[in-house]
């Protein structure tokens, strides 16, 4: 049983540990704001240009001159997976899950025989994958995040993945990260960037391009230009976006677990009193009881 003094201690350490907390949840709620309003401002963006993409590789993809970035490299056997994980930790699962996802991508892909590679994004995800899977991490990226995304980062980002697929690295390339829903719910993402997966078209349109009926656009420059220009580009709006998406799911993580970290810690404290206050009666009782037997026997 604990003494008094080992009971007061714990209950003062436990509203430091709340005050940090609540501290804390509030950063993480002001941060949240912020990045909540990039990430959804980033989104339309990011999926017009995936729509525009569609259509011009729908008409280039069966055709010789499609960049190597539209087509791959008709070849399925080396795959990198970057995980985007944060930092830091005190976010719940936030880590886990996008660690949970990359170790399951690697588990089936290697179940099928083929070649993996990480290009991990975020300390925590290196952190968590280097147990299992060290050999085939190829590089951490820690300087991506920070206070605030920028462009600048997820450009240098892109640019070093385009040069590893011409550099002939891997073949398919993919990204796995949590796409922010609220603030208590994020959803694991895996986003295949290159080869850039032709979206199917509906079957009215197909029946439409069949039968002739389909619009006639013209482009300058050629369509070939349009495309070797955008599709670079895109992996990097597209990381862009990713990188977004994640920090908000990050700030909302935190803020969540930080918060049910604050509620526990007031029920704990309030566990403490009264454990303490009983420990106290118990005391005064016990010794009421010995200076009245020892008044009884004088």
């Amino acid at each position: 049983m604990l003494s008094l003094k080992d009971l007061r201690q714990r209950i003062a350490s436990v509203k430091s540990t709340k005050k940090i907390t609540s501290a804390m949840k509030m950063v993480a709620a002001s941060k949240l704001r912020r990045a909540q309003e990039a990430a959804e401002s980033a989104r339309p963006y990011a999926e017009r240009m995936e729509r525009m993409l569609g259509n011009l590789a729908a008409s280039l993809a069966q055709q010789t001159g499609a960049p190597p970035l539209l087509t791959g490299t008709e070849r399925d056997d080396t795959h990198l997976i970057l995980p985007i994980t944060a930092n830091r930790g005190l976010c719940g699962a936030f880590n886990t899950a996008v660690v949970r996802e990359t170790r399951r991508m690697v588990a089936d892909l290697a179940g099928s025989g083929k070649t993996v590679k990480i290009l991990c994004v975020g300390r925590k995800g290196r952190d968590q994958l280097r147990r299992d899977h060290g050999g085939l991490i190829l590089d951490t990226v820690e300087d991506v995040g920070g206070r605030r995304v920028a462009f600048a980062a997820a450009d240098t980002l892109g640019q070093r993945i385009v040069g590893l697929f011409e550099a002939g690295a891997f073949d398919v390339c993919t990204l796995v990260f949590n796409r922010f829903q609220s603030a208590i719910s994020q959803v694991i993402t895996r986003q295949q960037l290159i080869p850039f997966p032709i979206p199917e078209q509906p079957d009215d349109e197909r029946r439409a391009m069949a039968l002739g009926a389909r619009a006639l656009y013209e482009y300058e420059p050629s369509e070939e230009d349009i495309l070797a220009s955008i599709a670079p580009r895109n992996v990097t709006v597209q990381i862009f976006r990713a990188l977004l998406e994640s920090m908000a799911s990050e700030q909302g993580a935190r803020m969540t677990a930080m918060d049910n970290a604050t509620r526990n810690a007031s029920d704990m404290i309030d566990d403490l009193t009264l454990t303490y206050n009983r420990t106290r009666q118990a005391y005064i009782t016990k010794e009421l009881i010995e200076i009245i037997s020892g008044a009884e026997a004088l």
